[in-house]
């Protein structure tokens, strides 16, 4: 966890930094402000991941202390062990999630 923290945090400053560089672009040509642009795209899709696995460490941290982390949170049955040794912070079991990804 403090590694999601750290990785969080040094994606913020990254980004900050690129933020405030972004505006002194003058001089710059097509393919500077391009490789700026994918470059901040890229630190903002690493932050906002970082901050996902973060939170979803908090809460199967959570469902351990309250006793149901290994249950699906949608049936309440068990999940299964192979998906729980593949995805730790999995809140619900294969059948369940697979509903929710066919509804969008």
């Amino acid at each position: 966890m403090l590694r999601l923290r750290s990785e969080l945090v040094h994606s913020q400053e990254e980004l900050t930094g690129l933020m405030r560089d972004s505006g002194d672009g003058a001089g710059d040509d097509q393919a500077d402000t391009g490789t700026k642009n994918i470059t901040r795209e890229h630190e903002l899709a690493l932050a906002a991941n970082a901050r996902e696995m973060l939170e979803q460490t908090e809460h199967a941290l959570e469902r351990l202390d309250a006793g149901t982390y290994g249950l699906c949170e949608v049936c309440g049955k068990p999940i299964g062990k192979a998906r729980m040794q593949a995805f730790p912070r999995a809140t619900l079991c294969v059948e369940d999630k697979q509903r929710q990804e066919r509804r969008g």
